[in-house]
């Protein structure tokens, strides 16, 4: 028998009220090991990120990833942690509320919160909070712009989750990709164009996405094929030939094949064939986190360097590019089309009520 959550009180006729929750991967509370290491085992519990049968991956997880990983991942946080916190919480962060406020400046009445699917500030806490405050309706909004079951899927799956222990759900919205939005690209186009004119333009432009397994593509994620379609549209907006530009991932774990070229090798293939300069970006990722400033900005960088490459330059991820707010904005309201979004005075009233009454909660 289901066990419901108790519910907030509900009154007949209440104006339905609109929300976005703006959802990212996820992160550590700090650099240190036992918060690296709570991450990592939920991250790595997840089916849809592994999916090796469930006893072996139990003991290969718990009898040698976590022994050992945590303490190197720790380390590489600490070599970007920020004095406010974490880069992806940062910036995630920072997206929702300037999302909400370029939604507002649109006339829209439409709170935005920010959630991680692993760690703290979890998906169900955000829509706990979204519901006691009288939201009816939810846009559900990932930061991945290239759709994968490893990401995008399992950030449902936690949605699905909590919907099954509430009796009064509100009306939800899923926004599944946006990799060929052509608001995305733009913001992509410019940052990059921006990084030229400051800086001026490499040998060659690296596109780096996050890997995945190669066999999530034979079992039919269109992750692949939409991170080259993003490349294709973006390297066509800044006017590149197919000579000079590359598509490469990163981030790949354990022994398995993963989708190729790998980004580290191709780096060194690069310097070594005789590339001097050469730029990298990270389309797949709306903020900037451990895979970009670390593995990229860092490591990437010592590879190309050490293989004789002589000038490695690493742009920035979208953050909060106020092209991208704005492709953002636009993308959220054609996901909202045909719900109630507008301030009323009614609306702005019940707000209001909600918040003092919530502010009242907290005091004791």
């Amino acid at each position: 028998m289901t066990s419901f959550l108790p519910e907030p009180s509900f009154t007949h006729g209440q104006v339905p009220r609109t929300a976005v929750l703006f959802c990212n991967l996820g992160t550590p509370d700090t650099p240190g090991t036992a918060d690296v290491r709570r991450f990592l085992g939920q991250f790595l519990s997840d089916r849809r990120v592994v999916e090796i049968p469930r006893l072996l991956w139990w003991l290969i997880l718990h009898g040698i990833i976590l022994r050992f990983r945590p303490a190197r991942s720790a380390a590489k946080y600490a070599s970007i942690w920020t004095p406010e916190g974490s880069p992806l919480k940062v910036w995630t962060e920072k997206q929702a509320r300037l999302l909400q406020d370029g939604l507002a400046r649109r006339g829209h009445d439409v709170p935005v919160r920010y959630a991680m699917r692993y760690g703290s500030t979890a998906i169900a806490q955000q829509l706990d909070a979204l519901k006691a405050e009288g939201c009816t309706r939810i846009l559900i909004l990932p930061a991945y712009p290239q759709y994968s079951a490893t990401t995008t899927a399992s950030l449902f799956d936690a949605v699905y989750l909590w919907t099954a222990k509430v009796r009064n759900l509100p009306e939800l919205r899923f926004v599944n990709r946006y990799h060929d939005d052509p608001g995305y690209i733009k913001a992509l186009s410019s940052n990059i164009q921006r990084h030229w004119a400051a800086n001026g333009r490499a040998d060659q432009l690296l596109l780096s996405f996050h890997g995945v397994p190669q066999r999530t593509l034979q079992l039919g994620d269109p992750y692949h094929c939409e991170c080259f379609k993003t490349a294709r549209l973006l390297a066509e907006h800044l006017g590149l030939t197919e000579a000079q530009y590359k598509v490469t991932f990163q981030s790949r774990l354990g022994r398995a094949q993963w989708l190729q070229p790998y980004t580290e090798p191709s780096l060194i293939a690069l310097a070594q064939a005789g590339v001097k300069r050469v730029d990298v970006v990270c389309p797949g990722f709306t903020s900037d986190c451990l895979e970009t400033l670390e593995e990229i900005a860092i490591e990437g960088r010592a590879a190309f360097l050490q293989a004789g490459g002589q000038q490695f330059r690493y742009i920035a991820c979208l953050n909060d590019d106020p092209v991208w707010i704005n492709a953002l904005c636009e993308l959220t309201e054609q996901h909202l089309a045909g719900w109630p979004t507008r301030a009323t005075p009614t609306s702005q009233t019940l707000a209001r009520s909600r918040a003092a009454a919530l502010a009242l909660g907290a005091k004791q």
